[in-house]
């Protein structure tokens, strides 16, 4: 992340955003798979806001690798709660268990930032490029084993409510890692003003844990209204 002493106001910006997005995802696959509402999510406008949250986070991760003094602690710190998450729902329900979401996707990529940081900005490029081919062949290839989902490729029986494998999705963050090297050099803003603070920047600024929050504030305030509507 950027640091304490002059935040980029921007990437807080674009990180808020990205949670507002995710969150009415989030509100809809509730409501969908939990309380049955016939809202799909699968396609269509809801399948773009999800994805556009996912990858705005990918992007932004990456230029804060480039921003960021220990990627590994970030990392690591990052991982430990997806696999906390894990665990959590799976025992919430297995059916709706996180195997590989967007935190263990981070976190990894975070942890692996550091080999690549001092390579040469074309070849990340064209890395991520390769990624994301390969990442999307093994999309349509089904495989025996049970444990080779981070990478891609998946078994006939596995499922992960939120799912985002290294293959294809390392390539985003990589090109978010070249934004970073390119556009914030000097690690300051792009602009010559700053956006007055408002709600989308302190979200922004506090990303994990509204991440960690908002999940189980979500299905409170369903099951509050669903209870209302009920009586």
């Amino acid at each position: 992340m950027e640091t304490k002493r002059k935040r980029i106001w921007e990437i807080d910006f674009l990180r808020g955003i990205a949670l507002v997005l995710m969150i009415v995802f989030h509100v809809v696959f509730d409501l969908n798979d939990i309380y049955d509402y016939p809202i799909y999510y699968g396609s269509g406008f809801f399948y773009y806001i999800g994805k556009t949250s996912a990858i705005l986070f990918m992007l932004l991760s990456g230029v804060s690798c480039f921003l960021s003094r220990d990627n590994i602690k970030r990392g690591l710190k990052i991982f430990g709660i997806a696999m906390i998450l894990t665990l959590v729902t799976y025992l919430y329900n297995p059916a709706f268990e996180i195997k590989f979401g967007i935190l263990h996707f981070l976190g990894i990529c975070m942890m692996i930032y550091p080999l690549l940081k001092k390579m040469n900005r074309l070849f990340i490029i064209l890395l991520s490029i390769v990624i994301i081919i390969v990442g999307n062949m093994f999309s349509k290839i089904t495989v025996s084993s049970q444990f080779l989902f981070p990478i891609g490729l998946m078994s006939s029986t596995f499922t992960s409510s939120d799912y985002y494998p290294l293959l294809p999705w390392m390539g985003v963050f990589l090109i978010g890692a070249v934004v970073g090297m390119t556009l914030y050099g000097k690690k300051e803003s792009l602009f010559k003003y700053h956006m007055r603070d408002n709600i989308i920047m302190k979200l922004g600024r506090n990303t994990l844990l509204v991440y960690i929050i908002h999940q189980p504030l979500i299905l409170l305030v369903l099951e509050l209204i669903s209870k209302h509507h009920v009586s």
